[in-house]
């Protein structure tokens, strides 16, 4: 494969990533009214100790109520969990970054607490942003661009850009090995071995003429460069936002079927919308 990772390399980072769905749903599962995010960002991070994880990106995140559309957030500590509880019908999302064995993963699950037709349309949507950015990654056009692509398919959809209100505006980020350590320490809840590797690869496409961040600004103006990026567009409607994150391996091959894939199609915002449909086809 020419994006110069071994099939044993991208079995770590999709065994990282299952890990990490397996860990969401397992959460999610539990969830009640009255638990608040805080408490369920300490389920999250707790559940992936117990299966081995050391290591993070960034600690897991817990979004309730209007907080998943980030209803006025202004600055980057809004982010991080807080006393909000969740209550019946409520729109949810859980967002966390482990590293397992020295591979990645950053992945962002939506839910929410009964059911709510509103919050499943919301999801269906999503799945036209899933094939748009495969898609043009595939055709080679600039981060820069397909963002903004992704940004009108929201807005004809009704709903808002809800990523553009991350640190920079990315909807993604690369993501790479981190090497392990017995001792991992984080600032402001991301990892600092990650941190590194993301610093490293700043400074080396700054010489290159590419960025590890896909972002509306310039510096996102270049092609989809070869490695694993974390892909997370986040739409919003009113007082609800979804979204979902997963990797997207972009390799240097011609082959277009090659050049770009999703790490794994069997992930839960994938097979909700495929269970949607055959229920409908057999009503």
């Amino acid at each position: 494969m020419a994006v110069g990772r071994t099939g044993a390399e991208l079995r770590g980072f999709r065994e990282v990533q299952r890990l990490a769905y397996d860990c969401a749903e397992a959460v999610a599962a539990q969830l009640r009214p009255g638990v608040t995010e805080r408490e369920a960002a300490r389920m999250q991070r707790e559940w992936l100790r117990g299966h081995g994880v050391r290591d993070w990106f960034h600690l897991p995140f817990a979004w309730f109520g209007d907080r998943t559309a980030f209803v006025g957030f202004r600055v980057p500590l809004q982010f991080f969990p807080t006393g909000r509880r969740l209550e019946p019908g409520m729109p949810f999302i859980l967002d966390m970054a482990p590293v397992y064995r020295g591979f990645t993963a950053d992945i962002g699950y939506s839910g929410c607490l009964g059911p709510d037709p509103l919050h499943d349309r919301l999801m269906a949507d999503l799945q036209a942003h899933r094939d748009l950015i495969l898609r043009e990654v595939r055709e080679r056009r600039p981060l820069r661009e397909i963002y903004e692509d992704v940004a009108r398919l929201m807005t004809r959809q009704g709903h808002t850009n809800r990523h553009r209100a991350y640190p920079f505006g990315v909807i993604a980020h690369k993501v790479d090995r981190v090497r392990e350590r017995r001792w991992s320490p984080q600032v402001l809840g991301f990892g600092t071995q990650a941190l590194k590797g993301l610093a490293s690869d700043a400074l080396r496409g700054h010489r290159e003429g590419w960025s590890p961040l896909w972002s509306p600004h310039r510096f996102s103006d270049h092609p989809p460069h070869p490695g694993l990026w974390a892909v997370e567009p986040h739409l919003g409607f009113r007082g609800t936002g979804v979204k979902f994150e997963e990797l997207l391996v972009v390799t240097d091959s011609r082959d277009p079927q090659e050049s770009a894939f999703w790490l794994d199609d069997d992930l839960p915002h994938v097979r909700r919308p495929q269970q949607r449909q055959k229920e409908e086809a057999s009503a």
